[in-house]
């Protein structure tokens, strides 16, 4: 086999098999960030070819961020059933599939179908429990540079495809920007299918930095739990008797309200309101990308040193205050850069300090699954903002308050993360364990 001829020739080189394995990951969530990102490009094409209501289009796109959200409970169950090959692969064929099929659609429920449900499963198999379980189950040491690394590939798919998206729907049309987000789903599905195993012990190696006390050797692979798919709903049963679950997720559906429902999907739109062309738009969202990039990876840095509580009320206050001066930008290029840095830095910036907070609250064996649906809820928040943006849009011919709402409900997430309670000083790992025992 290809991979473990590669596994031998790296380990004579001192490297270890599970940076492959990160790299194919992470390429996977790109490309499956890149899928999400973009129908927030197609608001006006669709709109102008089909003569659907920005509030129509929305509605699509909304189905897409529940599914996604919902899935991730879920994520674990069918990774541990099928593995993580099939189940990448399956993810991004459906992707793709979706993306391609949709250069057919003549109807709205096309649409609904091939980028609500399908993008929204697909991309829902493939997301931060994906990164949970190779972490865990690759990697004794670096996990945290890990998680940071796979949680930041969703903000690097956007800074690469979007803006040569925008100018190809400029250039030549909506459908002939679908193709490269095809191809590199694609593209990945091969490597995911060459390169991608369960386990190191399937390569007869042991874990980037095991060690015999740790258990972790090739020879004996720790004993999995079999999941079945009523353990998500366990789980949320016992986790929803916790004040902190609900605050948790209160303030995560505020996260994705204010974030991939609202400026990921509208903000092109929105730019074009005040006269500003696709590519530039687009321009300045890859340069949200590249500050959170870095801003994820800085506060991954900063949740393992400082209280996570106080973390969140700066990234929830930063971002309601930069979404309530937005529309008073201007949308010069200094408005938007000013704009794109500050709202950037933190646009996933609150995962590492609220995956923290959950582990400390409900223990390494469920804080997976715990965070799985506070990340449904993050998602839900994304749905509202996606398909209430488009309300605003259509029926008050402005954005205006729903960036006004999105900005007062940061706010509110910045005072209530304090009623949080701490349950322990020394927080968790950054990812729990629940999906990755798997």
């Amino acid at each position: 086999m290809l991979a473990s001829q590669v596994s031998t020739w790296l380990d004579r080189r001192r490297i270890h098999f599970g940076w492959i394995v990160v790299s194919v990951v992470f390429l996977t969530m790109l490309v499956s960030s890149a899928a999400l990102g973009m129908p927030g490009a197609l608001l006006r094409p669709l709109s102008v070819e089909f003569h659907w209501s920005t509030d129509q289009i929305s509605s699509a796109l909304a189905v897409r961020f529940v599914l996604y959200g919902l899935m991730g409970p879920f994520a674990a169950v069918l990774i541990d059933r099928f593995g993580v090959k099939r189940i990448v692969c399956a993810a991004l064929v459906l992707i793709g599939a979706g993306m391609l099929m949709a250069t057919r659609i003549s109807a709205l429920w096309h649409l609904v179908a091939l980028w609500g449900v399908m993008l929204g499963v697909g991309s829902g198999m493939t997301a931060l429990v994906l990164g949970t379980v190779v972490s865990t189950r690759w990697f004794d040491k670096r996990r945290g540079l890990v998680v940071g690394l796979l949680t930041a590939s969703s903000a690097t798919g956007q800074l690469i495809f979007l803006p040569l998206e925008a100018w190809l729907i400029q250039s030549y049309g909506w459908r002939t920007a679908v193709y490269p987000v095809f191809v590199a789903c694609i593209a990945v599905a091969g490597l995911a299918f060459v390169f991608l195993r369960d386990r190191p012990e399937d390569l007869g190696i042991e874990a980037y930095g095991a060690s015999p006390a740790s258990g972790s050797t090739a020879a004996t692979p720790a004993p999995a739990r079999r999941l079945t798919m009523m353990e998500p709903f366990r789980v949320l049963r016992q986790a929803s008797s916790n004040r902190n679950f609900w605050l948790l997720f209160g303030t995560f559906f505020v996260c994705g309200l204010s974030t991939n429902g609202l400026i990921q999907t509208h903000f092109i739109s929105l730019c074009g309101d005040f006269g500003l062309a696709p590519v530039p738009a687009a321009s300045v969202l890859a340069m949200m990308g590249a500050f959170d990039f870095v801003g994820t990876i800085t506060s991954g840095y900063l949740s393992d040193r400082f209280d996570n509580r106080k973390l969140l009320f700066w990234y929830y206050g930063l971002r309601g205050l930069s979404l309530f001066w937005l529309p008073h930008s201007n949308f010069t290029l200094y408005g938007l850069s000013l704009f794109a840095m500050f709202y950037g830095l933190d646009w996933v910036a609150t995962v590492p300090p609220t995956v923290k907070l959950v582990s400390s609250s409900f223990g390494k064996e469920n804080a997976g699954m715990v965070f799985g649906w506070v990340f449904a809820g993050h998602q839900l928040g994304a749905a509202v903002a996606a398909y209430g943006a488009g309300l605003s849009r259509t029926f008050l011919l402005t954005y205006s308050p729903a960036l006004y709402a999105a900005g007062a409900a940061c706010l509110v997430a910045a005072g209530i993360v304090f009623a949080i309670r701490r349950t322990g000083r020394t927080p968790a790992p950054t990812v729990a364990a629940a999906a990755a025992t798997s």
